[in-house]
This record gives structure tokens, sequence and C-alpha cells, in this order.
């Protein structure tokens, strides 16, 4: 009998992980994700707290994107548009 060593991710205990890093990575980008949420969800009251939840995903996923963008390069977010089109 073989064993395998995974890792689960402490704020998404569901999805397993057969490295640490990427595991630690999964965990990192939904509490960005979830910091997000709780600004953007401040700042326009209407958002819902799922629309909110995705918003803090999307933008966490994408964070070097809009990082290049607020880094005096908007044509960068031109790379999410392209990826949404191609979806």
């Amino acid at each position: 009998m073989a064993v395998e060593v995974v890792y689960r991710s402490s704020r998404d205990p569901e999805r397993l992980f057969m490295d640490k890093a990427e595991a630690d990575r999964h965990d990192k980008m939904l509490e960005l994700a979830e910091l997000l949420s709780d600004v953007l969800r401040n700042a326009v009251p209407s958002l819902s707290e799922d629309q909110g939840e995705e918003l803090g995903i999307y933008m966490a996923r994408n964070r070097d994107v809009f990082a290049k963008a607020f880094k005096n390069q908007p044509d960068a977010l031109g790379e999410l548009s392209t990826q949404a089109e191609a979806e």
C-alpha cells in the first residue's frame, strides 16, 4: 500500500494539494480575496455578499495584472479582456 502526502488549505479544507507551496499560495490568494471583498462591499454598499466574494476572488487570482495596471501600465488590463473573450 502506498502512502501519499496531501496538503489542505486552511481556508478551503475541501481542496487537496500535492505540494505544500501550492496549498500556501491558494490560502494566501483566498485571504487576499476575502480582504478585497470586504473593501469592495464597503465602497459599494449595494454589492451583494456573493458579488463581493466573486469580485474579490477574481481580483486576487489576477493580482499580477492588476498590480501592473496600478503601476502606470493600464493597458495590462487588456489581458483580462482577452482572457474573458477566450472563455
